[in-house]
């Protein structure tokens, strides 16, 4: 169980959406600092590659964001980073909700329901 492909997969997933809550929260915080690049976390495609390799374990990696900058350099947007936060958080719970229901089995199939 632990060890499955999909439980693997839906550790990686919670880990990258947990950095990539950081890194959005970085984004909003350096949106008045002359010269911050925001930063974008991206993991999607890796996982679907590890999943139908067979393993669901991957590292997010982080990538600048390549939108126009301002006159000051920088090119945070808010709107794409609240946009962004919203899809995040929200895939985020479907993950733990998923993630319960597999403990929730485990603990049924024990008979400590």
């Amino acid at each position: 169980m632990f060890g499955s492909v999909s439980f693997e997969a839906m550790s990686s997933a919670l880990d990258a959406l947990s950095l990539r809550q950081r890194t959005i929260a970085d984004n909003i915080a350096n949106i008045q600092t002359p010269g911050y690049t925001a930063r974008k976390v991206v993991f999607e495609d890796a996982l679907a590659a590890a999943v139908a390799d067979g393993n669901g374990t991957v590292e997010a990696t982080m990538a600048r964001s390549l939108e126009p900058t301002r006159e000051d350099g920088n090119n945070v947007n808010l709107d794409t980073e609240t946009l962004s936060n919203i899809d995040t958080g929200l895939r985020y719970q479907l993950a733990t909700r998923a993630l319960d229901g597999k403990f929730t089995a485990i603990r049924t199939a024990m008979g400590n329901a």
